[in-house]
Formats: C-alpha cells, structure tokens, sequence
C-alpha cells in the first residue's frame, strides 16, 4: 500500500499552492481579491478553463488507474502512475485561481469523487484503521485520509450537483424535517437495511453515478425509498429493481428482457440507466433536483406539464398540491436518507462498517444459493446471514436452482474463505443439500402445480409476492402473459409453482 511517507510529498505543497487557494478564492469579495487570483470581471478563457478541467479529469482517471494497478499487485507502476496523477492535479488546483471563470468547486468535487473510492481515500493509512468520529468524516469506511485532514473543514463534505453544494440544495424544511424523523424512527431498521445492501453493491452502481457526475448520496436516497437495496423488490404498480424502473420508463433508458431475465433487476445497468434518466430530467428542469426526483416518482409528463417552462419550486403551492400524496411524501424522502448518508453522526445515527470487497466465489460442487446461505451460516459475522446478499450480487439466477461445479459466482471477498472451510465439502453442505431436497424444483410438475383463481383488484406482481413466489417473470410464462403489463382478469385461473420466498 502507499504509505503516509509518499502522499506528504504531495500533500504540503498541495495544500499551501492549491487547497488552500481554493478555499480562499471561493470565499473573496471582488473587494478582496489580491494579486495571483482571477478578477472576477476578467472575461472568461473557456479555452484555459477547459485545458483545466480536461486536465483534471484526466487525473482523476490516472489515480483510479492507479488503485487497480495496486490491487491487481503491480506496485512499481501503481506509484509513477499515483505521482503523475498527483501532480497533474497540484498543477492544475493551483492555476485555477488565476484563470477567470475556473470554479474551484469542481475541484473539490474531484477530490470528494476520490475520496469515496472504495477501499482508496487516498490510500492512506494501514489495513485496520477506522474513521473517527467527527461530523464530516463519510460514511464509506474507508481509512482517515490525510487529504481529508487537509481539506478546509467546511470542504470535507462538498458534494456538487451541477456546480452546486448538495447541502445548498437540500432545504431544512418542514417536510424534509418530517421525512429525517421518519428514517431515524419506525423506518431506522430499513434504513439500515438499505445502506448495507448498498454497500455491497456499491461497486457495481456508484461507478455510473460518478460518470455522470451525479452525488452518491442521491443514489443511496433513491434506492433507500425505492427497495431499500433488495434487487428483485416488485412493486404493484409493475415497477422492479433496486431503483423501481416501471417497464416502459426501462426499456426507454436500456433496460431490456434478455434470456428471459429483466434487466432492471440488475444493479449496474439500472443504476446507469437511473443516471442517465437523471441527467437528462435534470436538464429538463433547468437543474432542480426536486422537481427531478417528482418526476422520476410521479411521471416527468405530469410534472412538466405543472411547471409549463417556469422556474419554480417543488414546494409551491401550485406544484406541491397538484402532485400525489405520494410523489409528496417521495421526494423529501429521498432527500432526507441523502442527507443522512452525508451527515449520519450530526443524528446520533452510526452506520454499520461493511467489508464490501467484491470477490467470487468458483463452485466445487454444485450449490444453489440457498444451499450455500445454509452452510456459510453467520459467516464473517453476518447475523442475518448471506440470502440478501448473494441474490443481490447475482440478480440472474434463480435461488432455488443448483449451480454446476465450475460456476464463478458474485460474492463479498469475505465468503472466499469461508466457502473453501464450510461449503466445500463435509457436514455443512450435505445438510444444506438435504433440506434444499425437500423443496426440490425438478420434482415432477404434477407434484408441484397449484392453481389460483383471480380476483378483483389483483395484480401478477402482488399475487407472486403474496404466495411467495419468487420469480413474475416465471408465472407469466407458465401461463402465456405478456409484458409490460401482465394483464390478467378476475375469475380467470393461474397455474402457480408451489412457491417459496
């Protein structure tokens, strides 16, 4: 790993002739600036600005090459990789506050976006340490980071939603007040639910997000309403996912049906489609993140229709009660768990630490997903065990369904160990076997179909959910329903597998 050593190479000169330099010009008067520093009625270079930030960005890209060239053990070319990226970007910090029209703030976004790679703050620090306890300190669980010691306090936190502060755009208002209670109250425990699921599919959703520029914390907000991080959560108006795509809104952002699978229940694809359907409601909305959120809950069409083109607030009168209770209650919501993300100690609120290392799991024998959430048990300390997680990580494939030796799986880097000890072979995975047995799914089909008559008001979705079935997908070929809408009528008869959650 690098040491502490190296980054003081970097850290004093950037702290003295860029940092330090950002936070002061961001903060001058026109009456106060002095010599070395751009005049605010300077015409703009965009040509200089945009040499800038090219350069920036392609530091940022350096230092990311930079940690995979660590983890992949390649240390000679991970450190001339780190010092060029460093370099580049103490070069270009510290010209920003010469040139006019450079916004120090996208700098600082940078360093954030840094900051919260996982496993990464800068590589600092030894395996083991933890974050201290300080307001500001993040939430990823990575190791304390001299660059966040250098960072101006009222920096540590910047996260920027198209050249604004996040915390700028989240309102202490009532509503939002109401919705930090809610999270902090009867709904803390899904909360908590959420940001562990998140955590281990960080790695797979956060990297769209920060493509598209886009704060981590919005990310964590919507899925945290939406599903609370669970990947197959079906909703009864149709919607799927972790991020609760209705099929049509899916299939317009690239979400597909492929093999028979749906695409939205994958958390990569449909945390970059969510981007890419923010970016572009976000330009719709002239950068309002409200009116943004309301739409992606309520419909983009009823919400454009409602602001006609005016720069106006989510929380006027005219707009707020015209939208549903719902998109109402969403979008403070949504905002809330972000702030929370951002700032959990300022509640007396801890989340949990998370080794979410991505790892694989290569089968020795085969294994259905339940089987091995049976013999891995508690493993890594897990007290609600693996479930969750494992179908999480691997949205393709059924649960109930054995695995052939040799099949690579999607796992947390700490079941690698623990699946050699106790799922390999032994007493573990024969009793796993042995209960998976009683529900076996290749039993004859006559054995295991069931029939259910429909019913006023029912929906595919809630009767698969209400029966335990795991799969819509699966009824609906059973019995010849087509997508998106799966339409069924009352008095008509499904055949059903004998379901189990």
């Amino acid at each position: 790993m690098f040491r502490l050593s190296r980054l003081a190479r970097f850290l004093l000169p950037l702290t003295v002739s860029g940092i330090t330099l950002l936070s002061g010009c961001a903060g001058m008067t026109q009456a106060t600036r002095g010599a070395g520093v751009a005049d605010a009625n300077a015409p703009v270079d965009e040509q200089q600005v945009n040499a800038l930030y090219a350069q920036l960005d392609q530091a940022s890209g350096q230092y990311e090459d930079a940690l995979q060239l660590v983890r992949s053990g390649d240390q000679q070319q991970a450190d001339q990789t780190l010092d060029k990226a460093l370099d580049q970007l103490k070069v270009a910090a510290a010209k920003c506050g010469d040139v006019a029209g450079c916004d120090p703030q996208r700098f600082f976004s940078v360093f954030d976006h840094l900051l919260r790679l996982k496993d990464g703050s800068f590589i600092a620090g030894d395996e083991g340490d933890t974050l201290p306890d300080t307001p500001d300190a993040g939430v990823t669980g990575d190791a304390p980071s001299p660059v966040i010691q250098a960072l101006p306090r009222a920096q540590q936190s910047v996260t920027l939603l198209r050249g604004h502060k996040l915390s700028d755009l989240i309102a202490m208002n009532g509503p939002v007040k109401a919705a930090l209670e809610e999270w902090l109250t009867w709904l803390r425990p899904q909360l908590m639910n959420a940001y562990i699921n998140y955590e281990y599919m960080r790695y797979e959703m956060w990297p769209a997000y920060r493509k598209a520029d886009l704060p981590e914390a919005i990310l964590f907000g919507i899925l945290a309403k939406e599903s609370g991080g669970k990947v197959h959560a079906v909703s009864r108006s149709g919607a799927a996912g972790p991020l609760q795509f209705m099929y049509s809104t899916g299939r317009r952002f690239g979400l597909g049906t492929v093999d028979g699978f749906d695409e939205r229940f994958d958390p990569a694809l449909s945390a970059k489609a969510n981007a890419a359907y923010m970016d572009e409601q976000l330009k719709v909305f002239n950068d309002n993140l409200e009116l943004t959120l309301a739409a992606y809950n309520g419909g983009e069409g009823r919400v454009r229709r409602l602001v006609d083109g005016r720069s106006i607030s989510f929380y006027d009168p005219k707009i707020y009660f015209s939208l549903p209770a719902e998109t109402r209650d969403y979008v403070p919501m949504v905002l809330a768990a972000a702030w929370l993300f951002l700032h959990p100690q300022r509640y007396h609120l801890k989340f949990p630490h998370v080794d979410a290392r991505p790892g694989h799991i290569e089968l020795q024998r085969p294994a259905s997903l339940s089987e091995l959430t049976v013999c891995l048990g508690e493993a890594g300390g897990k007290r609600d065990g693996w479930f969750r997680v494992l179908r999480n990580l691997n949205p393709r494939l059924n649960p109930q369904k054995a695995q052939p030796a040799g099949t690579r799986l999607n796992a947390p880097k700490v079941l690698e160990k623990a699946y050699a000890t106790s799922c390999a072979a032994g007493h573990w995975p024969t009793l796993a076997a042995d209960l998976h047995a009683a529900s076996d799914p290749t039993m004859p089909a006559s054995m295991r179909m069931r029939h259910y008559r429909v019913r006023r008001g029912d929906t595919l979705s809630g009767i698969v959910r209400r029966l335990g079935c795991s799969n819509v997908h699966t009824v609906a070929r059973m019995n010849h329903l087509h997508p998106p809408r799966y339409a069924i009528r009352a008095g008509h008869t499904l055949k059903l597998p004998r379901c189990t959650r």
